[in-house]
C-alpha cells in the first residue's frame, strides 16, 4: 500500500538527517537582505571545518520575524554533549529532543562565527529570542512548516506528514464526508469574502458537469500584504495537497494556481513541488493507487490588481482580457469554460490538510463562534516586530499591536490600524480592544481582507493615508465601469486638493458624498471597497480633514447628481492627466 510508501520516505528523509542542523530562512524578504550568500558561507564552512556528519545546512521558508532577517535557527541534538557554546538557555525553545537558537542578520562574518560553534569557540551573532513575546503569543497551524520544511524537497514535507490528509480522504472518505468535514470545521474563505468554506464547495459538487474546475487565487496584490507568497515559497505542497483534496470532494481532474508574476520565487517553487508531487505520482493520474486524477497547471498573472476579483481572474486563466463581470451567475455555476468552478485563496487552501488530519472539532476549538480558526497576518508600519504573524481568529487587536508587534518604534505612539489593504478602514488605537474577526471588524467599518495589518503612529496623517490607497485603486483601476473609472480619480483630486490646502468645506461635503456613490455604484470589489480607507478616516479622524480646510463662507452641500454629470464623468486618462497637472 502506498501509505506505507509515504511512511517510507519520512523515514528514511529523517534517518538521513544530521544530529546538527542550520536552518537558513530563503524566503524572499530574507533572500532580499543577503540570505543567499549566508547559505553559501555556511556551507563552506561546513566543509571546511570537516564537519559534513555532524552538521546539515539546509535551505527553508520564512521565520516570520521579517524585520531581523536574514534568519537562522541552529538546531543542536545534544546540548549537554554538544560543543556548541550555550551560555544560558534563556531565548532557546526545546523541539523534538532539540535545543533550537534563533541568531538575527546573519551574513557571511557571522556565519563563519556560527560554524565555528560547533568546534566550541565563542559564537559572534546577534541571538534571537524564541521565548519572546514575538513568537509566544502566537498559534501555528498555517505556518507550522515554515521555517521547518525544505520547501523544494518533498521528501522534507512528507516526513511532516505531507499528503497523508490526501491518502486519508481517498481511501476512507466518500466525496460528501470530505465537503460535511469542511463544513463542520466553520473554516471561512481567507481571501477577504469570507464565504463559509463548506457551502461554496458543496454549491460546487451539486452542479453535474462532465468538467469542474479548482482553482486557487493567489493573485495577492495588496500593499504592504505577503502571506500568500510567504506560505508558497515556504510551504507550497501544503496548497497543492489542499486543492487535491478540493478535487477529489468535488469530482474535478485540473487544478489551476493564479499567481503573481512579480513573485518569482513562489512560481519557481511552485513549479519544483508540482513536478515532485506528479513524479511520485501523488498528482496525476490514479494517485495512491486509486481511480482518482488530478492536474494542477500555473498560470502567472501580469500584475494587474484587479485580477484579484474572481470572474477577471477567471478571464485571465482562458486567455481573456482580465476585467470583472456582473455576477450571477457565479462561478461555482458557470466558471472557467463555462463549467463549474471552485475558486479559494492560497490560505483557505493550506488549512485543508490539516483540517482532515486533526479533525474539524479541532480547528472548530480556535477562534470565536462565526470566525473559527487562525489567521496570518502581515503586521507591517510603525511597530518594533515586523513580519508575519499567526493568531486565533478573535485576539483583540491590542495584543498584536502590543503584545506581538511590540509597540510603536522610536518614543511615538500608535494612532490606528489598517487592516484589509486597499479594501480595508482605519482603525482608532481607542477602538484596540474589539476582537479581529469578520463581523467585528466589519461593523468598525473596515474589513479583515486576506490579511494585512498595518500600524499607523503620530507622524502618519491620516489624509494622506486615504490618498495613498486611493491613488493606488485608481491606478488599478480596470476602467470597465465609469464610478470606479472616474470617481476613483475625483476622490484622489480631491484628497490631494484638502492635502495642499486650498479645499473648503463644500469639498469636504463632495468627497464624503462621492465615496458612498462609488462604494454603491461600482461593478465590482474594487470599486466597491475602494473608498473604505477615506470613509473611515473621515468617521474616525474628521479632525484632520477639517484642520486642512481653508476658511470658507460656503457651507453649501453639493449636489451629487451634478457632480456626477456626463460632462465631469469622462475618461480617465483626461482625468488622470488634470490630476498630474493640479
Amino acid at each position: 500500500m502506498l501509505k506505507i510508501d509515504l511512511e517510507e520516505i519520512a523515514s528514511k528523509e529523517i534517518a538521513a538527517r544530521k544530529p546538527n542542523r542550520i536552518h537558513c530562512c530563503t524566503a524572499a524578504g530574507c533572500l532580499s537582505a543577503g540570505a543567499e550568500e549566508g547559505f553559501e558561507q555556511f556551507q563552506k564552512e561546513v566543509d571546511r571545518l570537516g564537519l559534513t556528519d555532524t552538521v546539515q545546512v539546509a535551505k527553508v521558508g520564512c521565520m516570520r520575524l521579517c524585520c531581523q532577517g536574514p534568519l537562522v535557527k541552529v538546531q543542536i541534538a545534544d546540548s549537554t554533549n554538544s560543543p556548541f557554546p550555550i551560555e544560558d538557555k534563556h531565548g532557546t525553545i526545546q523541539n523534538n529532543n532539540q535545543i533550537e537558537i534563533l541568531f538575527h542578520q546573519v551574513h557571511a562574518e557571522s556565519a563563519k562565527s556560527i560554524v565555528a560553534g560547533f568546534t566550541g569557540q565563542k559564537v559572534e551573532a546577534v541571538r534571537g529570542d524564541f521565548q519572546s513575546p514575538f513568537f509566544q503569543n502566537q498559534v501555528s497551524v498555517i505556518l507550522d512548516n515554515s521555517g521547518n520544511v525544505e520547501p523544494e524537497r518533498i521528501e522534507s514535507y512528507i516526513a511532516a506528514k505531507g499528503y497523508k490528509g490526501l491518502y486519508q480522504v481517498l481511501h476512507h472518505f466518500s466525496l460528501d464526508e470530505v465537503i460535511h468535514e469542511i463544513t463542520r470545521s466553520g473554516l471561512r474563505g481567507r481571501g477577504g469574502a469570507a464565504y463559509p468554506t463548506g457551502i461554496k464547495w458543496g454549491t460546487v459538487a451539486k452542479n453535474k458537469s462532465e468538467k469542474k474546475y479548482v482553482v486557487c487565487n493567489a493573485d495577492e496584490g495588496d500593499p504592504g500584504a505577503f502571506m500568500n507568497r510567504s506560505l508558497l515559497e515556504s510551504d507550497p505542497h501544503r496548497v497543492l495537497e489542499g486543492m487535491a483534496i478540493a478535487g477529489y470532494a468535488l469530482g474535478s481532474s485540473q487544478g489551476y494556481i493564479y499567481v503573481r508574476g512579480e513573485y518569482p520565487l513562489a512560481v519557481q517553487r511552485l513549479q519544483i513541488a508540482i513536478t515532485q508531487a506528479n513524479r511520485l505520482g501523488i498528482l496525476g493520474t490514479r494517485i495512491f493507487g486509486t481511480p482518482f486524477d488530478f492536474r494542477i497547471d500555473l498560470r502567472t498573472g501580469a500584475g494587474a490588481f484587479v485580477c484579484g476579483e474572481e470572474t477577471a481572474l477567471m478571464a485571465s486563466i482562458m486567455g481573456q482580457r482580465g476585467t470583472p463581470t456582473p455576477r450571477p451567475p457565479y462561478p461555482a455555476e458557470h466558471g472557467l469554460w463555462g463549467m463549474p468552478t471552485l475558486l479559494n485563496n492560497v490560505e483557505t487552501y493550506g488549512n485543508i490538510a490539516a483540517i482532515i488530519r486533526n479533525g474539524s472539532d479541532w480547528f472548530a476549538g480556535m477562534g470565536t463562534q462565526t470566525s473559527k480558526g487562525t489567521k496570518v497576518f502581515c503586521l507591517t508600519g510603525n511597530v518594533v516586530n515586523t513580519g508575519l504573524v499567526e493568531v486565533p481568529l478573535g485576539t483583540p487587536i491590542h495584543k498584536i499591536v502590543y503584545d506581538i508587534g511590540g509597540g510603536a518604534v522610536e518614543g511615538n505612539t500608535i494612532k490606528a490600524v489598517q487592516t484589509g489593504g486597499p479594501s480595508g478602514g482605519c482603525i482608532p488605537a481607542e477602538m484596540f480592544d474589539v476582537p479581529v474577526d469578520y463581523d467585528s471588524l466589519a461593523k468598525l467599518g473596515s474589513i479583515l481582507g486576506s490579511g494585512g495589518m498595518i500600524a499607523l503612529d503620530n507622524t502618519n496623517r491620516m489624509v494622506d493615508v486615504a490618498r495613498f490607497f486611493m491613488q493606488f485603486c485608481m491606478d488599478e483601476s480596470c476602467g470597465k465601469c465609469i464610478p470606479c473609472r472616474a470617481g476613483t480619480v475625483q476622490i484622489h483630486r480631491l484628497l490631494r486638493k484638502i492635502l495642499a490646502g486650498s479645499a473648503d468645506h463644500a469639498d469636504l461635503d463632495r468627497l464624503e458624498q462621492l465615496c458612498v456613490m462609488v462604494k454603491d455604484t461600482s461593478l465590482c470589489g474594487l470599486g466597491q471597497s475602494a473608498p473604505n480607507p477615506t470613509l473611515s478616516t473621515l468617521k474616525y479622524f474628521r479632525s484632520e480633514y477639517e484642520s486642512l480646510l481653508k476658511e470658507s463662507d460656503s457651507t453649501q452641500r453639493i449636489n451629487l447628481p451634478l457632480l456626477c454629470s456626463s460632462a465631469q464623468m469622462g475618461n480617465q486618462e483626461q482625468l488622470s492627466a488634470e490630476t498630474k497637472g493640479s
